[in-house]
């Protein structure tokens, strides 16, 4: 029923919007006098089914990315032989146990793990598939060097039994190296 009222309430105040004129319109017995300036636009703070837990998982992704913790960063994917990574660095890794191995050698000589995530989007693809969406800053320290990097990725997200796993990733640099091979007319900024 709210929803029902909440919807004659944003179509009244569209079409009086339309044709400008002042009016008051009753919702669960308030009366709210509407005119043109007043109308705002209702978004719905809801998330789908799914969401959250979606959401919970890449939070767990960064904070061991964070904490420069290669079995709390795996532990977000799914355990599986055929699971691909395709990464920062233009190249492909296949398989959850090849992943961990990178990881932990990474990791070994990784610290001061900075990053920033914008942009996070979350789209369920139905009751067990969703993809997530973002940009990405990171600063590093690897052995004695600082290092930067920026870029896009995008998250493939499954639930398997009662959790959010990840069975896809890909990664794209916002500056990649002009000597990466791509066609002539991608190189070009638009």
């Amino acid at each position: 029923m709210k929803k029902i009222a909440i919807l004659n309430f944003i179509v009244l105040a569209s079409a009086l919007t339309a044709f400008g004129q002042t009016n008051k319109i009753v919702v669960k017995g308030k009366a709210t006098t509407v005119t043109p300036a007043k109308i705002t636009t209702v978004i719905s703070t809801k998330t789908a089914p799914g969401e959250k837990g979606v959401r919970d998982a890449f939070d767990r992704l960064i904070e061991g990315i964070k904490q420069v913790d290669a079995d709390k960063v795996m532990s977000v994917y799914q355990n599986s032989d055929k699971i691909l990574f395709f990464n920062n660095n233009g190249s492909a890794t296949i398989g959850w146990e090849t992943m961990k191995n990178n990881r932990d050698s990474l990791y070994e000589k990784t610290k001061n793990v900075t990053l920033d995530i914008t942009g996070l989007r979350v789209e369920m693809l139905g009751k067990d598939t969703a993809y997530a969406t973002c940009k990405w800053k990171q600063t590093q320290e690897f052995g004695d060097k600082l290092e930067n990097a920026s870029g896009r990725m995008t998250l493939v997200f499954k639930l398997i039994g009662k959790d959010w796993k990840i069975i896809h990733l890909h990664t794209s640099p916002d500056n990649p190296e002009a000597t990466r091979p791509v066609f002539p007319s991608e190189r070009e900024s638009q």
